[in-house]
């Protein structure tokens, strides 16, 4: 759970630099990095839970079965 959250802290923190960037620049790159940070984070969050459902799940319920 720390790396998770060190992660989240980091992707927090990018997208306030690549807002602040954006407004004092008007580079529409910014925004585009903000966009590829934001579905970069939802594709790691999304592994994380069907690793989470995975572990907790189903090998907790197959050391029930056995």
């Amino acid at each position: 759970m720390l790396i998770l959250r060190l992660f989240l802290f980091l992707v927090v923190l990018l997208l306030a630099l690549g807002g602040v960037m954006y407004v004092f620049t008007r580079d529409r790159r910014y925004l585009d990095f903000i966009r590829k940070t934001l579905r970069f984070t939802v594709l790691i969050l999304a592994v994380f839970v069907l690793l989470y459902v995975l572990e907790h799940f189903v090998l907790v319920g197959w050391r029930v079965l056995v």
